[in-house]
């Protein structure tokens, strides 16, 4: 797989504009991990004092990148820190290889930076099962070392880049205290992409004042709710790591009860989800699907994935047919209590079935009609409880196709 050179429709208009966060540097690199002419590393060097916390996928082949991240991520320490990421190259399914790799890699940062080996993480995303080329990588870091600048973030957002069409940012800005805090993050991701962290990275930077404890918290409240609610493909990758670093350097204290900064924070982790979802493999619709009457909220979550990931309703999607016959399928198989009389579907604002049977307002004219825009809304109430869930997902393509059948070529 070469560059990808078709952007996704469904991307924005430009890479956004990102705040400074005071106390994080970056610096970006072409190492040929994988390919030449392409930039494939990223640094970030984080100042002494700087808080880490960290979300990863729960695959049970995870990489060895990955398990190191979770071996250092509890650790509270004063020193800096720094994240090492490179593309091309997941370092996954790698066995011994992949440990030494990765140590070669976090030591020689680690000894380039005068940090702790502990205070470097690392990710790599890209071909599984192919011994990365570390030594590619740490012949950069003087180059990386050399080059940090507080405003190369959308370098590092490019560098990270694997099948993505777009690099992808989002960020925030809150007053507390009468003081500004900032947020800012970048995130890859296209294909392997579902629930339990997808293959994604994910990188957010604060300057805002935070416990090691309460960061994670906060972290591990919100995936679930944005980046554990998408889903591309069903498929769940080796490398998800989703890191979130608070270098202080705003001086304003928050605590996972600052109100204003978790909400800034979801913000900010929503945007870059949805972005991922946006950039699925050969995507051309973006789809919200939202479970509500639910008898739990688990219930909710297992019926919309279910939704969301069906092969059947996802081409049904691209091909802009309303068959919400489908839906009744992807409900019925979900394995969560339902009951067939009490279901109401929509599309959009168009009611299409309730009490077990098809709407007798139904207009199929108009429904086809609906599918044919870019960003659509499936919603189900399912009358039995409380329980709700919205998750997104995005349409099958046969450009997934073209894009995973040669991925190794």
């Amino acid at each position: 797989m070469g560059k990808i050179t078709k952007v996704s429709p469904l991307a924005p208009e430009a890479f956004p504009s990102l705040p400074v966060i005071e106390g994080v540097t970056f610096s970006a690199a072409q190492a040929g991990v994988r390919y030449q002419g392409r930039t494939d590393v990223m640094l970030a060097l984080l100042s002494p004092g700087t808080t880490m916390a960290g979300v990863f996928t729960r695959s049970a082949t995870r990489s060895a990148p990955v398990l190191d991240c979770q071996a250092k991520i509890g650790m509270d320490s004063d020193a800096g820190a720094a994240i090492i990421v490179n593309s091309g190259n997941s370092n996954a399914f790698t066995g011994k290889n992949g440990v030494i790799s990765t140590r070669a890699v976090t030591s020689a940062v680690a000894e380039a930076l005068g940090l702790p080996e502990t205070r470097v993480f690392s990710s790599s995303t890209g071909v599984i099962g192919e011994p990365l080329p570390h030594e590619r990588i740490t012949a950069k870091l003087a180059e990386l070392a050399g080059s940090m600048d507080k405003g190369a973030i959308a370098s590092a957002a490019r560098a990270i880049m694997t099948t993505d069409t777009f690099p992808k940012g989002a960020s925030a800005e809150i007053e507390i205290d009468g003081k500004t805090v900032k947020i800012a993050g970048i995130a890859k991701g296209s294909g392997m992409i579902a629930p339990d962290m997808a293959t994604m990275l994910v990188y957010i930077f604060t300057d805002a004042s935070v416990e090691r404890i309460d960061l994670q918290a906060m972290l591990s409240a919100l995936t679930d709710v944005t980046f554990n609610c998408i889903t591309v493909d069903s498929d769940t990758s080796t490398s998800d790591t989703l890191l979130l670093a608070a270098t202080g350097a705003s001086g304003v204290k928050v605590s996972r009860e600052t109100g204003a900064f978790r909400e800034a924070l979801h913000g900010v982790m929503l945007d870059l989800a949805h972005q991922v979802v946006r950039d699925g493999e050969g995507a051309t619709k973006f789809v919200e699907v939202a479970v509500t009457g639910a008898a739990s909220d688990t219930d909710a979550k297992t019926h919309a994935m279910s939704i969301a990931n069906s092969p059947l309703i996802k081409t049904a999607i691209a091909g802009e047919d309303p068959n919400w016959g489908r839906v009744v399928m992807a409900i019925g198989k979900s394995g969560a209590a339902a009951d067939r009389d009490l279901l109401t579907i929509r599309f959009g604002d168009l009611l299409v079935a309730e009490n077990g049977w098809v709407s007798p307002a139904y207009d199929e004219a108009k429904a086809a009609a609906y599918m044919k825009g870019e960003y659509l809304r499936i919603s189900v109430d399912l009358g039995l409880g409380q329980g709700k869930c919205t998750v997104w997902t995005c349409d099958l393509t046969h450009g997934y196709i073209d894009i995973n059948a040669d991925y190794r070529s």
